[in-house]
């Protein structure tokens, strides 16, 4: 799972992959063609996306002060446990398992529904999104990729550095993908531009959401601004930085039991698999990236793979593409 600009996609061309053969596994990405130079739009974009990345962590601190001599209200943990859900799912099987590898095939107000689901994530416009995950499948772990832990070679100092850089430090970089190149199918449906251009208003709802909420509830301001806390910003920190984790530890940390392409690093990594909705299977995921299913070995939870079974049995989406054991056996390592 890649995770995700947080800004607009860009019109503008990437610079394309050197070919394979000139790139050996080990050495740091050679520079893009992109210009080091920030315009003032660039600066503005990027002021905002620190804004996002950042806020929550001022939000813990917060949490922290709310909580010294106190406890966390019932209400605000089960409003941000739902809404880490529905917004998480929005991601894993709207953005990801549907949109951008076509796992699927869902009724119109589903799909819209996902896409708005997912928007409220705080990761990005739909549009976006899809299109910078489907470049880091084209280029995973090559020169191209654009959120890859090697980009600055194999030594621990570059390894350090890059497994921050696939975090969150791509975010900054001015590196735009190309939404017509990668994205066609999503730019010419009308209404995924709608739930794309709608992306900031999203962004605003899904912090009124848990504060009225909260008000409502509790019947205070008090109550209002614990449940923003917690409900708002604390939960968008959190699947936030599990998102991203999928990114950078996934490619490192775990085990590959699953035949990748050349330099692919993907990797199964347990821990992450309830808090990311199974994403966190990730070296099935990169084998087979069409599957709707990822955890497909025994005792592998796939909370996202059993939300679109129960949706195919509500005659909700159609066509999944199930593995079968034929399937997974042929890209066993």
């Amino acid at each position: 799972m890649s995770l995700q600009s947080l800004r607009p996609p860009s019109a503008a061309q990437p610079e394309s992959a050197p070919p394979l053969l000139e790139y050996d596994g080990r050495a740091p990405f050679p520079c893009g063609g992109t210009t080091c130079e920030r315009t003032g739009n660039e600066r503005l974009s990027l002021t905002i996306t620190a804004l996002i990345v950042f806020l929550p962590f001022l939000a813990l601190g917060l949490a922290g002060w709310l909580l010294w001599g106190r406890l966390i209200h019932p209400v605000d943990v089960l409003l941000a446990t739902v809404l880490y859900t529905v917004t998480g799912l929005g991601v894993t099987v709207g953005f990801h398992r549907g949109l951008t590898h076509g796992g699927y095939r869902a009724v119109r107000p589903l799909r819209i529904a996902l896409a708005t689901a997912g928007s409220m994530s705080f990761q990005g416009d739909v549009i976006g999104w899809v299109a910078i995950h489907r470049r880091h499948h084209a280029f995973t772990d090559r020169p191209g990729d654009p959120h890859s832990p090697y980009r600055y070679g194999t030594s621990v100092r570059g390894q350090l550095r890059g497994l921050v850089d696939a975090h969150v430090g791509w975010l900054f970089r001015n590196e735009p993908t190309s939404a017509a190149r990668y994205a066609p199918d999503l730019v010419a449906d009308r209404d995924i531009r709608a739930v794309s251009r709608a992306f900031p208003a999203l962004c605003v709802l899904t912090l009124v959401l848990p504060f009225a909420a909260g008000r409502l509830i509790g019947g205070t301001w008090a109550s209002a601004l614990t449940a923003l806390l917690w409900a708002g910003l604390v939960r968008i920190a959190l699947l936030h930085h599990v998102t991203w984790s999928v990114n950078s530890l996934c490619h490192v940390i775990g085990e590959r039991p699953f035949r990748t392409r050349l330099h692919d690093r993907s990797t199964n990594l347990w821990p992450l698999a309830l808090l990311s909705f199974g994403e966190s299977w990730h070296n099935l995921h990169h084998a087979d990236p069409t599957s709707a299913r990822h955890g497909v070995d025994r005792g592998q939870l796939d909370p996202s793979a059993a939300v679109i079974r129960l949706f195919e049995r509500l005659g909700w989406v159609k066509d999944v593409r199930w593995p079968t054991p034929d399937r997974i056996a042929a890209r066993r390592a």
